[in-house]
């Protein structure tokens, strides 16, 4: 037997539906799990409980895996550090200092969202705090401003080479049925789906528009407001602000801007020389390549940075630049031992969740994957049998995983837990249509997981009951409701112009005609909506707004 046939697609099936009632991404993914090791146990429920647990066991002994947990693990201590240091915050203040009008506070906001690319909680908190006096004193919204932090945090962390985002796709992608047909290891693959995540790149150019030419919708009305000095958010109709974030600045103002830029540089610079070096330090065996220069030698530089080991070059870089980190905090005496055992423990803590949900995805991708000889239900061979014998249109295989990962994600407010469904679904139907039809498969296969990344960000955009979503709201010290509510027209219409370059892309089987026809597509339709909506924050009237600040 090569598969279980349809009972492959009950936990899949049950997660999506758990996830969509209950909201509990976790208590879904678990209970998926478990209902997959009940299939090939025979229902037999203490032989499944068994399997859940010795299938977590065996994901957390994966060289690979554990790396990467210990690479997220590290991302969290260099967060722990900076926010300790206050860096990140005189980071912010230089920046501020350089702009003196309210477009160019909202670019600088918008860029300082893409320089802090790392994590995503990191991004919103961070220039929450930082940017809120300087948005407030240019009568910026506190709706504007947390729609702006939450268009530069998931988005961005999303298509930055190095973060916590990047790593779990990579993974996910890596273990997908199907992903060794492309001939390229799992880095090189995301750096081809950078232009295909075509949601976080329209909506980052959203937030340039908004700031440089006119906003519509009911964020106008929250501008309106701002501008005419009625208040930076309304608490009539939206209740208090989320909250309001702590500076947890331990040194008393002492770090500069370097401060920050230091180990960001760092973290770059390692990850770029480990990549490679990585591949040339395997290569050494002790008999046919015993040196570094003979490893060096032995291939190009091409071939050792796509057949790195990712997990590797990103954990080392990582361990490094932490420890660089802390000693030169420790030396610029910004943070003294004690410091930085408590930021270091505090910024691997607030990782605990998300690795909580990977170490599941992992587990439920590989039951979903794996073939009953290897204790799973072999369901991507399934589907890879159902889609060859039938006639679904390859055309529409993106924009259908698209709209689907846009609906879950939207529903479970969590993008990572969308990525653990998705991508193992889309990679081996990808991958069988491409067989055969004919199509291009590296094409074929970028589209379709781009689209499920893409969809998945979409819900962890907008979604209410989204982290990223809610934490936007508290760096920004906007009430949730209202962020919520000025944010959903504009990531519908990213959504909505992204689903049109998705089925371009499927219709010509070249995803970057899609990106093209995306682009093309939002700048016209956003100049039509801008001239057909009330968008002139002086046509906007608040007479009947009490004044309330």
């Amino acid at each position: 037997m090569e598969h279980y046939g349809w009972l492959g697609l009950l936990p899949p099936i049950l997660t999506i539906t758990l996830a969509l009632v209950t909201k509990e991404v976790i208590f879904s993914l678990f209970t998926g799990i478990f209902v997959g090791y009940l299939i090939v146990s025979s229902w037999n429920p203490i032989t499944a409980l068994i399997g859940v647990t010795d299938g977590l066991a065996n994901v957390l002994n994966d060289g690979w895996n554990i790396r990467i947990v210990l690479f997220c693990a590290m991302l969290g201590a260099l967060v722990g550090l900076t926010q300790a240091t206050g860096a990140a915050n005189a980071f912010g203040k230089w920046m501020a200092s350089k702009v003196k009008t309210r477009v160019g506070t909202l670019l600088v906001t918008w860029f300082f969202g893409l320089v802090i690319f790392i994590d995503d909680y990191f991004n919103s908190l961070t220039i929450g705090t930082v940017m809120r006096p300087v948005t407030d004193e240019k009568k910026i919204s506190r709706a504007k401003l947390a729609y702006v932090l939450d268009s530069t945090a998931a988005t961005d962390s999303s298509i930055a080479p190095i973060s916590s985002w990047v790593v779990t796709i990579m993974s996910i992608t890596k273990a997908s049925e199907g992903f060794d047909k492309l001939g390229v290891n799992e880095f090189i693959f995301f750096i081809m789906l950078i232009p295909i995540n075509l949601y976080a790149i329209i909506a980052l150019l959203m937030v340039v528009q908004t700031s440089v030419r006119k906003d519509f919708g009911p964020m106008l009305v929250s501008e309106a407001r701002a501008i005419k000095g009625v208040g930076l958010y309304n608490e009539e109709k939206y209740g208090q602000p989320t909250g309001k974030l702590e500076n947890i600045d331990v040194t008393g103002g002492k770090a500069q801007a370097k401060d920050m830029i230091i180990p960001l540089v760092v973290l770059v610079i390692l990850a770029v020389v480990f990549f490679p070096m990585t591949t040339y330090l395997g290569a050494i065996d002790g008999e046919n390549i015993k040196t570094l220069s003979e490893a060096m030698n032995s291939m190009t530089l091409g071939e050792a940075f796509n057949n790195t080991d990712a997990s590797k070059a990103l954990f080392y870089s990582s361990i490094f630049t932490v420890v660089f980190t802390s000693l030169y905090y420790m030396f610029r005496k910004l943070l003294n031992i004690v410091q930085v055992g408590q930021a270091l423990t505090d910024g691997i803590k607030s990782m605990v969740p998300a690795l909580i949900i990977l170490t599941l995805a992992w587990t439920i991708g590989g039951i979903i994957r794996m073939g009953p000889e290897d204790g799973g239900l072999g369901l991507g061979r399934y589907l890879a049998e159902v889609v060859a014998a039938g006639n679904f249109p390859i055309w529409l295989l993106p924009i259908v995983v698209f709209l689907i990962a846009a609906l879950i994600s939207f529903a479970t407010g969590t993008s990572w837990g969308t990525f653990a469904i998705m991508i193992p679904i889309a990679m081996p139907i990808a991958i069988a249509l491409a067989e055969k039809t004919g199509a291009n498969m590296m094409n074929t296969a970028l589209t379709a997981v781009g689209a499920a990344i893409g969809g998945a960000i979409f819900g962890d955009h907008c979604s209410p009951i989204s982290d990223t979503t809610i934490l936007s709201s508290t760096g920004a010290g906007c009430p949730h409701l209202e962020h919520v509510e000025t944010q959903m027209p504009y990531a519908i219409f990213a959504m909505l112009v992204s689903a049109v370059g998705y089925l371009f892309a499927g219709i010509f089987d070249n995803p970057y005609i899609g990106t093209l026809v995306a682009l093309i597509t939002f700048f016209v339709a956003y100049e039509i909506v801008i001239r057909v909506m009330k968008s002139d924050v002086d046509s906007v009237n608040l007479d009947a707004v009490k004044q309330k600040k």
